[in-house]
C-alpha cells in the first residue's frame, strides 16, 4: 500500500491516497493514529484513522484488531457514525467511519448551558438507542461522553463506538490500565473489572446528568478524586428534571445488575415522551447557534471543505481535551493516588479493624471461658490469665491513643471489663467441664478469625 499525490509521509498526507480514499486534510492525531477527513470513490466525505507505525507493527494486537472491526462493521443505526471499511494489511493499516457533520455536545454544552425539555428527551432517546444498537451486535462502546456524541441538527449520533475496545486489543494500553475517562467510568471498570455494556449504560446515566444539569454528577478535580468519588459517594443530580432523574438515578446505580439494558431506557423514554412533550415551555431559540446541513448518509463533498468542520469527533481520545474542564480520555490505573491504591489500602484497613475486632472480642471469650474453668481448682492461674487478658488489651489500647483511634481504645477497654464479668459469673454457674466444653468451640472460632485474617 502507497500514499500518492503530495506529502507522502505519515505527518502531511494531505492530497494523498490511501487504498481508494483521497486524504484531504488531517483532523486529529493520538496515541491509536491520525485521523483524516477523506473522500470515498464515490466523493463522499469520510472519517479514515490511520494507525500508528507502533501498532501497525504489532501483528497479533492487527489480529485482534481485525476480529473486533468485523464485529463493529455489523452495527447499524440511525445515531452512530458506523465504521464503513477497513484495511488492516499493508503498511499504513487503517479503519474508516461516517464522518457526522456536527458540534460535540461538549462544545454545545460549553456555549449554551444545560439541554432542556424535548431536546433533552431527543438526547436521551437517541443515545440509548445508539447503545442499543451497539449492544445487539456485541460491541461495547467503553468511553460514551459528551466528547463523543455529536449533535446534527438537534439528533445526536454517537461516534467511535468499540474504537475503545480496538484500542485495547490493539495493545496500546499498560498492563492494568483502563481506557477512559474518569467520571464516566462506572465503578466496575475503575476497580479493574471487565467493561460490559452495564458500564455503557452507566456513562449514558453520567452523560445524560452532566447534559440536563450543566454540572458533572460525580464533581470535578484530579482524575483520581472524580474517581473515588464514583466509587464511594452518590451521585449529585441536582438540576435534573424529575422525569428523567429517577432512570439516571438506576443506571448509576454501583451494581451493574441493578442498571437498566439499553433497550428498557428507550422503552421507558417512550412512555413518557407524552408528558414531557406536555410539560415543556415553547424555547425560544433552537439548541445550536446556526443548523448545521447533515443528511443521514455519508455527507457529500462540494469541493469546498470546510475547516469550521468540528475534529473533537474523530481525534484520538487519548489526545484531545474537551472544552469541557479539559475532560480527556486516557489510560486510567484503576484508583491509584500518588502511587498507592488508596482505596484498596482503605478497604484493607477496614478489614483489618474488623478483624482485630474480632479477635478481642474472641480472645476476651476464650480467656474468660479458661479463667473460670479454672477458678475452682487453679485460682492462680486463673487470675493470672485475667492479668495477662487485661495487660494485652491496655498494651493494644496505648496502640490506639497513638493512632488517635478512639473506637479501638473503647472496644479494648469493653473487652478488658467484659472478660471480667464473663469470668465472675461463668465461674458461678458453670461446671468446669461445661467450660472446657465451650472452650473447644471458641478455639474452633477463633482459628476461623485467624484464617481469615
Amino acid at each position: 500500500m502507497e500514499w500518492g499525490g503530495e506529502g507522502s509521509g505519515m505527518g502531511s498526507p494531505n492530497g494523498g491516497q490511501l487504498g481508494p480514499y483521497r486524504l484531504l486534510s488531517q483532523l486529529g492525531a493520538g496515541g491509536f493514529g491520525e485521523v483524516h477527513l477523506a473522500l470515498d470513490t464515490e466523493g463522499r466525505t469520510v472519517a479514515v484513522k490511520v494507525l500508528h507505525p507502533h501498532v501497525a507493527a504489532d501483528s497479533l494486537a492487527l489480529t485482534r484488531l481485525a476480529r473486533e472491526v468485523e464485529t463493529m462493521r455489523r452495527v447499524r443505526g440511525p445515531h452512530i457514525a458506523e465504521v464503513l471499511d477497513a484495511s488492516l494489511s499493508g503498511q499504513y493499516p487503517y479503519i474508516v467511519t461516517r464522518y457526522v457533520q456536527g458540534r460535540p455536545l461538549s462544545s454545545v454544552l460549553a456555549s449554551h448551558g444545560p439541554i432542556q425539555g424535548e431536546d433533552l428527551l431527543r438526547l436521551a432517546r437517541g443515545l440509548a438507542e445508539a447503545l442499543e444498537s451497539i449492544h445487539r451486535a456485541g460491541v461495547v462502546h467503553r468511553d460514551l461522553k459528551p466528547a463523543n456524541v455529536i449533535l446534527a441538527d438537534h439528533e445526536p449520533f454517537v461516534i467511535d463506538f468499540g474504537i475503545a475496545c480496538a484500542q485495547d486489543a490493539a495493545s496500546v494500553t499498560a498492563s492494568g490500565a483502563v481506557v477512559g475517562t474518569p467520571g464516566y467510568l462506572s465503578p466496575e471498570v475503575l476497580e479493574g473489572a471487565e467493561a460490559g455494556p452495564e458500564a455503557d449504560v452507566f456513562a449514558w446515566a453520567a452523560t445524560l446528568a452532566f447534559a440536563a444539569s450543566g454540572r458533572q454528577p460525580y464533581g470535578s478535580g484530579p482524575p483520581a478524586a472524580v474517581a473515588y468519588r464514583v466509587v464511594h459517594h452518590e451521585p449529585d443530580l441536582s438540576g435534573v428534571p424529575d422525569w428523567l432523574a429517577p432512570l439516571l438515578r438506576e443506571g448509576l446505580q454501583e451494581d451493574p445488575g441493578s442498571r437498566p439494558v439499553a433497550a428498557e431506557l428507550v422503552a421507558r423514554l417512550d412512555s413518557i415522551a407524552p408528558s414531557v412533550a406536555d410539560a415543556a415551555p415553547p424555547t425560544p431559540a433552537p439548541l445550536l447557534a446556526a443548523p448545521i446541513p447533515h443528511d443521514r448518509g455519508p455527507d457529500r463533498y462540494d469541493g469546498r471543505p470546510s475547516r469550521r468542520h468540528h475534529a473533537d469527533h474523530v481525534r484520538d481520545r487519548d489526545a484531545v481535551p474537551t472544552a469541557i474542564s479539559g475532560e480527556t480520555t486516557r489510560e486510567w490505573k484503576p484508583r491509584r493516588v500518588n502511587n498507592r491504591l488508596r482505596s484498596v489500602e482503605e478497604a484493607r484497613a477496614r478489614h483489618r479493624e474488623r478483624i482485630r475486632r474480632r479477635w478481642v472480642i474472641g480472645t476476651g471469650v476464650f480467656a474468660g471461658l479458661i479463667a473460670a474453668s479454672a477458678s475452682q481448682y487453679f485460682p492462680e492461674v486463673s487470675l493470672l490469665i485475667l492479668v495477662l487478658y487485661g495487660l494485652g488489651v491496655l498494651i493494644d489500647a496505648g496502640f490506639g491513643l497513638l493512632a488517635k483511634s478512639r473506637t479501638r481504645v473503647l472496644v479494648d477497654l469493653a473487652g478488658g471489663a467484659g472478660v471480667v464479668a464473663l469470668w465472675a459469673v461463668l465461674s458461678s454457674v458453670f461446671s468446669p467441664l461445661t467450660l472446657l466444653l465451650a472452650v473447644g468451640g471458641v478455639l474452633f472460632l477463633l482459628t476461623i478469625i485467624a484464617l481469615a485474617s
